[in-house]
């Protein structure tokens, strides 16, 4: 696996108030999502629908809960070439269907693991390979701050989800390189994280 340092060293935590949830609806695509989300969604479809928009119903109707974007990638519908269908507004933020069921105790899938996962970003290489990388765009800047306040690293912040993804082990390693990191021994970390475009 290739790790993105950035993700052990620069802070983060997502600041509602003050980007309103605009990771939801800028891009040109949806989330990128796998066959098996696809099926954990459409399982989930009953208990998100109340939220979502009448526009985003129709969408759903006609195309499903999914689309294969320019780039062959598999992703999340959206509505008018912007919003994910599963955006709904709740005093002046957007928020996940998907999520809101979730936490209602109606579902038992939460939302995609790249939206749980952002802002970091993973790609797949030839052979099995996969890569992390922390993505930086306007939006988040608030978030950024916010986790420079709180001295919140991005892992840290992404405990959950990191765990949910790549399994308990695997983070407990993934915070041993973080300490090796911060205490300056970076005799390990070469071998052991890289940097990808």
């Amino acid at each position: 696996m290739l790790i993105s340092t950035s993700i052990l060293t620069e802070k983060f935590c997502c600041d509602l108030d003050a980007c309103g949830g605009a990771c939801c609806i800028e891009g040109d695509a949806g989330a990128p999502v796998t066959l098996d989300e696809i099926g954990d969604i459409e399982a989930s479809l009953d208990a998100a629908w109340p939220y979502m928009s009448a526009t985003a119903q129709v969408v759903v109707d006609k195309q499903g809960v999914a689309y294969t974007d320019p780039e062959g990638e598999l992703v999340t519908s959206i509505v008018n070439g912007k919003d994910c269908v599963f955006t709904f507004y709740e005093d002046r933020c957007c928020l996940c269907a998907l999520e809101r069921a979730y936490r209602e105790g109606r579902s038992r899938f939460t939302k995609p693991i790249s939206c749980a996962l952002y802002p970091i970003r993973e790609k797949r290489f030839g052979g099995g390979l996969v890569g992390l990388n922390l993505h930086h765009w306007a939006v988040c800047d608030a978030a950024y701050r916010r986790g420079r306040e709180l001295d919140l690293p991005v892992y840290r912040f992404l405990k959950e989800p990191l765990i949910r993804r790549f399994g308990r082990q695997w983070y407990n390693e993934l915070e041993q390189v973080a300490g090796e990191l911060n205490s300056g021994n970076n005799g390990m970390i070469a071998e052991e994280t890289e940097t990808f475009p």
